[in-house]
């Protein structure tokens, strides 16, 4: 009766872990086959590459930041698993509503958002310290910004 009982909270305790919350994690860009959902436009540079991880397992690519904003924008957001776009140097993905931001209308982006991502709010202050130019801004200043590029 012991082991029955073991067996039944063992099984029990698997299942339930199972039902804990999904972790989301980008995938690797391929340029030769992803394109921007928004613009249809080759993620040719995969530095300003941002991508939404939705809870049905499909990924939605970008190959800029305002591309990302403009389909989350018009998302379910019951939808979203997560979103994730590449940092100013191009090597780490981050949260997309963790990460900061510079604004200026003269960074180069392939959209001409001229929008870039940082890990954090030190890391965006000293980019506009060095380039002499720049707002910094948060994901819901996204939200609300006008991305008429």
């Amino acid at each position: 009766m012991k082991k029955i009982l073991l067996s039944i909270a063992l099984a029990t305790s698997v299942l339930l872990a199972g039902c804990g919350d999904k972790t989301y994690e980008a995938k690797k860009i391929n340029p030769a086959t992803d394109i921007c959902e928004i613009c249809n436009m080759s993620i040719a540079n995969e530095k300003y590459a941002g991508q939404i991880a939705l809870k049905n397992g499909d990924y939605k690519m970008f190959d800029d930041l305002g591309c990302l904003m403009d389909y989350y924008s018009t998302m379910k957001k019951g939808d979203l698993g997560e979103a994730f776009i590449k940092d100013e140097t191009g090597k780490d993905w981050l949260e997309v509503d963790q990460a900061t931001f510079v604004y200026d209308k003269n960074i180069p982006t392939p959209m001409s958002y001229g929008v870039i991502a940082f890990k954090d709010d030190a890391a965006a202050k000293a980019y506009i310290k060095k380039e002499g130019a720049g707002k910094v801004m948060s994901f819901t200043d996204l939200e609300n910004f006008d991305w008429g590029a």
